[in-house]
């Protein structure tokens, strides 16, 4: 068996990834095919936490500029996380993985309050955590929830799977001449404006000296992060 690189890691996964080639719901398809991945990973002894975001559901800062209250609207985009989470958790159980929803908002009858001694002992049994409703706060998104999250379960690595393979000096999907960065600092990210995650969880992350890894959700780029292959955009401390 192949060494891991890391042996505990939170994997950020975009809600609109869980859309497919839709722009709004959840594909079974596409969610099973992530989930064989997750799954595989896990097969390898990978300790694993996940941060599902809502966007294929319900985006709240769109929601809100267009005239909704923010903390209605942010509200709505944590219970869209919370079903994103229980789509996941069902295909990863279907694997034969145990998996447990912990969310910020106490939802008892779905799934278990996010605690974070609870979390790492889930963890520590082999179970894949799924970290949902954000930080159960509005004005905070799910990449400051994934950070978040990644520090407080002590994670080697936060991993971003987008439907990009890194982080580009601009939208490689409308420009042809986008150049993809191998290595950036967080300071970097921060100055140039680069939209790997927002400017809060890049900041926690620097803190706490977390590497933020961005690759590729559907070429098994997550795969080949964790084995220690260069691919993908690393962001560190420089």
């Amino acid at each position: 068996m192949s060494e891991l690189r890391y042996k505990r890691v939170l994997i950020k996964l975009s809600g609109e990834a869980l859309a497919g080639d839709g722009k709004f719901g959840i594909d079974p398809e596409t969610v099973a095919g992530v989930c064989t991945e997750i799954a595989e990973l896990a097969d390898m002894g990978l300790q694993i936490a996940l941060v599902i975001g809502g966007g294929n559901i319900f985006r709240g800062l769109s929601s809100s500029a267009k005239g909704m209250d923010r903390s209605s609207a942010d509200y709505m985009g944590m219970m869209a996380t919370v079903m994103n989470a229980v789509a996941v958790q069902d295909h990863l159980e279907k694997h034969g993985h145990p998996t447990r929803v912990l969310s910020a908002i106490t939802m008892q009858e779905i799934c278990e309050p996010y605690i974070r001694r609870r979390a790492e002992r889930h963890l520590e049994k082999g179970r894949i955590v799924i970290c949902a409703a954000g930080t159960g706060n509005p004005f905070f998104t799910t990449d400051t929830a994934a950070a978040l999250r990644g520090m407080e379960l002590k994670c080697e690595a936060i991993i971003k799977a987008t439907k990009v393979d890194g982080v580009y000096d601009k939208d490689p999907v409308t420009n042809d001449d986008a150049v993809m960065f191998k290595s950036l600092s967080f300071i970097e990210v921060l100055q140039k404006n680069l939209r790997v995650m927002d400017s809060t969880a890049i900041s926690l992350c620097m803190e706490n000296n977390v590497p933020i890894l961005v690759c590729n959700l559907f070429k098994g780029d997550v795969r080949k992060v964790i084995l220690g292959e260069d691919v993908g955009t690393i962001v560190h401390g420089g």
